[in-house]
């Protein structure tokens, strides 16, 4: 038997446990302080450079056409009893047919999947959603409100509202974190799992952890931790952080002829610019840790 008493045994995993979570947090708000003085010198550095220019955002009133293209499928709303959240979402091909359901990650909507909804709708119902915060989805205002439980009971809600029970679940980036905890907690729900630029949620916390390459990579969901500060530097320079994740060299889209549009642009522009349009988006971010 050990010598230990089992009482001093318990209170030894209590202050581990505690110790594990201090340094835990630590790492968090340290990297997350660490991010938003880099971004904070960025920012000094655009005012620098000219302060009228940095702190300029211009106003966009009409959505550009190609968020109205006919061909895409048809805009419609759904409105879920338990939260009372009106969905935003494009829906093309046949009622009836096989339910194809498209999750998009971040800063996007339901736009990046266009050319999809063209591709499966002869073989499916392909629907493209708006995520909760998103678009023309309700935005509700507590981060509280973007936990993960709440953002899979949405998938499961707006599959039973559209009528279907299963569905070729398709996730993109932050829309994959979330299509690969329906499949783990509905699996009855996937027929098929495509998950696009996401590792399982378990091999990512054990990657990020020991492989300080990944954290730097990762550094945005540590910077998201801030209140406000970090939707405020997306609008600097007209959004200029937005327009080079979707056209830089290092994270746009690089082979010719799959390039976005400067129509496209002014899509993502539109809708990320509308009052409190990125506030809802960075929210779930604010609730992964």
């Amino acid at each position: 038997a050990s010598l230990v008493p089992a009482s001093l045994r318990s209170a030894m995993r209590a202050l581990l446990r505690a110790l594990r979570a201090l340094a835990f947090w630590a790492l968090v708000y340290g990297y997350c302080a660490l991010c938003t003085a880099l971004a904070a010198l960025r920012l000094l550095g655009s005012l620098g450079r000219g302060p009228c220019g940095a702190l300029r955002r211009p106003h966009r009133d009409s959505a550009p056409a190609c968020l109205h293209d006919p061909s895409l499928g048809t805009h419609c709303y759904v409105r879920i009893k338990d939260s009372g959240l009106r969905f935003h979402y494009v829906a093309a091909g046949e009622r009836g047919k096989p339910l194809m359901l498209l999750l998009h990650g971040f800063p996007e909507f339901w736009y990046s999947w266009r050319h999809q909804l063209r591709e499966f709708k002869s073989e499916y119902r392909v629907v493209a959603l708006d995520l909760r915060g998103y678009g023309e989805t309700d935005a509700p205002s507590h981060k509280e409100n973007y936990k993960l439980d709440c953002l899979i009971t949405d998938i499961k809600d707006i599959l039973e509202s559209l009528g279907y029970n299963k569905c070729v679940l398709v996730g993109h980036d932050w829309g994959g974190m979330i299509s690969w905890l329906v499949a783990i907690c509905f699996p009855e729900m996937v027929t098929k799992l495509i998950v696009v630029n996401f590792p399982h949620p378990s091999v990512f916390t054990e990657y990020i952890l020991r492989h300080p390459s990944q954290l730097i990579k990762s550094g945005y969901y540590f910077f998201f931790q801030m209140p406000w500060f970090p939707e405020f530097m997306f609008t600097v320079n007209d959004f200029k952080v937005l327009k080079n994740l979707f056209t830089s060299q290092a994270t746009g889209i690089g082979r010719k002829g799959c390039r976005l549009t400067a129509e496209d642009i002014e899509a993502y522009l539109y809708v990320f610019s509308q009052p409190g349009a990125l506030t809802g988006p960075i929210n779930h971010y604010r609730n992964i840790f």
